[in-house]
């Protein structure tokens, strides 16, 4: 489950993906697969994916002990021979690291 608090917390990296709507559906059960496979990394917290209701888009959410171990993860090379595909159903892919500087819940 994502931890989603300010000050001390596990690095968190947020992709956005842009598809043609007919490839998204496509793409996300691609970004699935993926996310199983990270699943099973060093460091490991969460993953969330989330689809555009329009089709064009897909964010990945993804949260990790630490940058050390998601960079080892994204650099196994089962993790780049697997999904080469992804590419031909992607437009852009846009991931950038973040930290979490405030937090605000309902019903409290």
């Amino acid at each position: 489950m994502a931890h989603i608090q300010a000050g001390k917390q596990p690095v968190t990296q947020i992709t956005m993906i842009e598809s043609e709507p007919d490839k998204q559906a496509e793409a996300l059960s691609v970004m699935t697969e993926r996310a199983r496979f990270m699943a099973l990394q060093p460091g490991f917290i969460s993953i969330s994916l989330h689809r555009s209701l329009d089709g064009r888009r897909i964010v990945n959410y993804v949260q990790w002990q630490n940058r050390d171990l998601l960079r080892s993860a994204h650099q196994s090379p089962e993790f780049r021979r697997q999904w080469g595909r992804f590419d031909e159903l992607t437009e852009e892919i846009d991931p950038h690291l973040y930290e979490v500087s405030e937090v605000l819940e309902g019903g409290r």
